[in-house]
Formats: C-alpha cells, sequence, structure tokens
C-alpha cells in the first residue's frame, strides 16, 4: 500500500481514499456515540452551523470542543460521552481538529475517519476494499500531533495484513503533547477517563466512513467482521 501521512494544510488534490485520524479526541468521541447508540453523526463545518442545525432539528446532539456552550448538549469527551443514551438520535459535531479534516477531503472516493479504537476495523476495510493508494490525514497540531500520526502509521501497517506489534504506536500516543494536556487540565470539557479512553485499541468492531448527503459531510458505522484468524496485533 502507497501511504503517505499529510496535514491538513499539506492536502492539495483530493485523493482517492483519505483516513483523517484524531485520536484525542474527536473520532474517539465520534466511536463512543456510535456505541451509544447514534444513527449518524454530521460533521460540522463551524459552531454557528452545528448550532443552525441544532435549532432546525432539536432532537438532534450537539457537541464542540472545550467547556460546555449554550446551545450545545455536551462537549466532545469519551468519558462524558459514554453516559449517554443516544439511541437513533443524530449528533452533530464540530471539533478543532478531526472534523476539519474530514471537510477537508470530503470529495475524495472513499473517507475514513479513525482512531486507536477503531483501528483494526479501519484497517480490515482497507484491505477488503484492495485500498492500494491511501492518505491519512494527520489532523492535530498542523500535522505534527505523534498521537494521530502513531495511529495512522499502526492501522498503516496494520493494512498491509502483516501482524503489527501495537505497543510503540501506543506508547508514542500517551506520552503526546494531547495526552498530557488532556492529563494535566490544560484543556477544558474534560473526563478523568478520556486518555485512557482513546488509548483503547480495537475497542469497536466497526470503522467509521463518511459521505456528503444533501450537501451535508456524514459520518456512519460500518460494521467490519473480523476475519476467523488475524495476524496478532
Amino acid at each position: 500500500m502507497d501511504a503517505r501521512f499529510l496535514g491538513i494544510a499539506q492536502l492539495v488534490d483530493a485523493p482517492p481514499v483519505a483516513v483523517v485520524v484524531d485520536v484525542m479526541r474527536a473520532f474517539t468521541v465520534a466511536a463512543w456515540a456510535f456505541a451509544q447508540g447514534a444513527e449518524r453523526i454530521v460533521l460540522a463545518e463551524s459552531l454557528d452551523e452545528a448550532l443552525a442545525l441544532k435549532g432546525r432539528h432539536p432532537d438532534w446532539v450537539a457537541l464542540k470542543d472545550g467547556p460546555p456552550a449554550p446551545g450545545f448538549d455536551t462537549v466532545n469527551s469519551p468519558g462524558l460521552l459514554r453516559s449517554l443514551d443516544l439511541g437513533g438520535r443524530t449528533v452533530v459535531q464540530k471539533t478543532t481538529a478531526g472534523t476539519v479534516g474530514a471537510l477537508a477531503v470530503k470529495e475524495a472516493s472513499l473517507v475514513l475517519c479513525a482512531s486507536f479504537v477503531v483501528a483494526g476495523a479501519t484497517a480490515r476495510l482497507l484491505r477488503t476494499r484492495q485500498c492500494t493508494d491511501v492518505t491519512f490525514v494527520v489532523t492535530g497540531e498542523d500535522g505534527q500531533a505523534d498521537e494521530d500520526l502513531a495511529c495512522a502509521q499502526y492501522i498503516a501497517r496494520r493494512a498491509t495484513g502483516a501482524g503489527t506489534d501495537a505497543s510503540g504506536f501506543l506508547r508514542r500516543a500517551g506520552e503526546s503533547r494531547a495526552a498530557a494536556e488532556l492529563a494535566e487540565g490544560v484543556r477544558q470539557g474534560v473526563h478523568p477517563d478520556d486518555v485512557a479512553l482513546c488509548l483503547e485499541l480495537d475497542r469497536f468492531p466497526f470503522a467509521m466512513v463518511a459521505t456528503l448527503e444533501d450537501s451535508l459531510m456524514v459520518l456512519r458505522p460500518r460494521a467490519v467482521p473480523s476475519p476467523t484468524v488475524e495476524a496478532s496485533i
């Protein structure tokens, strides 16, 4: 597989296949939202758009980075989201990096949103689709976020079907600047379990596919069955 690892600002043309990685915390949160029963996630371009969508659809659940704010139901924290019942609901998500990265590649033929909790399923989907030319979008810190790069590199290696030891990649993520800021309370809207939840490998058996639906970028889970015997991770 020909894999490239680019920051959002480095994207020039829409790649054929894009894997948008945000470990801490957008696409860990998105996976938890699906696990809590959400039907779909609308990726908003701005806070104003998120609020406008919420205004038109009061039953939708709106979430954002940072502290709680009027009009939003919750914040971008897996530790907080895991206690919500989202059965059949639509979630509107706006974050600093993850949603921006997904929207930047919305014209790609296949857009996957990923983090460690769905890494295995994401790699399996890439293999199933026989994707040979994949751009990994490293969303955090202008493409320099080591937790996102580590996850992207791990998925890329695992997508080849070869056994890949995850420990070094998870260690890099756990020692990243983002992990430290979450653990030390530098960022707002944080639960004490957020870092640990972001470092859970293969917590969920689905990948997350984003497609344009009526001009909105919509994320949905895609079940990816495990093979009977999978290479050791």
